[in-house]
């Protein structure tokens, strides 16, 4: 089955529709420049909502950063009550490997050449737990660090994919191409922001959407 992770969730009313729909992922955003970031307090209003109201079927939580340092990082995710963490800048591999396995890189591959290098160069620290994504690979924007909407370029998508066990695929995800993107790709999970969102407002329409598309694809 396709993994589903829907980043940015801001509400716990929204994180809660999205995991009563089939959410096996959420992600909180801690890049306070990106219009999805939370605080701390509210990740962990979010986080202590969810596991009180669905126990062991609460959906993998997982903090978003961007060029933390790891002590930044683990004081946060340990105020917020969170284990797990996606790396979205420019870290490097050393930072991975100091999260001891808690963490995962999302590069955002130019070409073919950085797309091989990327996950050469990371592949000693991706984690070995079979829930987390061993990379995510997104589009490249130019000042951006994801959630931009364009879609990534199969030829970059394929030369990860074929080096990594499990590739999740963002970038340009939405309810009306998901679909279609996993029959081509076959990726391990889909990531998706503002895909499901309606003027910047994580949307539950599109939400569930989302889920039932992914969930409509024949599972190989």
């Amino acid at each position: 089955m396709t993994v589903v992770k829907i980043c940015g969730v801001r509400t716990f009313e929204d994180a809660l529709f999205a995991a009563e729909h089939g959410a096996d992922m959420l992600g909180l955003n801690f890049y306070a420049r990106s219009p999805r970031s939370v605080t701390p307090d509210q990740a962990r209003a979010i986080a202590d909502g969810l596991r009180a109201q669905l126990g062991a079927a609460c959906p993998l939580l997982v903090g978003l950063f961007v060029n933390e340092a790891v002590s930044t990082i683990d004081d946060r995710l340990r105020h917020a009550g969170l284990k797990y963490t996606q790396l979205s800048g420019d870290e490097s591999a050393e930072i991975l490997s100091a999260l001891r396995g808690h963490a995962y890189k999302a590069i955002r591959p130019v070409n073919a050449f950085q797309a091989a290098d990327d996950a050469h160069y990371y592949a000693a620290t991706m984690p070995d737990n079979p829930r987390l994504p061993s990379l995510l690979i997104d589009a490249s924007v130019v000042g951006a660090y994801g959630g931009t909407g364009h879609e990534v370029d199969d030829e970059l998508v394929g030369i990860v994919k074929n080096r990594v066990p499990r590739l999740m695929l963002a970038g340009g995800l939405t309810p009306d191409n998901v679909a279609a993107r996993i029959k081509a790709i076959e990726p391990w999970g889909v990531d998706v922001a503002s895909g499901v969102e309606s003027g910047g407002v994580q949307d539950q329409g599109k939400i569930r959407a989302f889920i039932e598309a992914v969930r409509s694809v024949p599972v190989p």
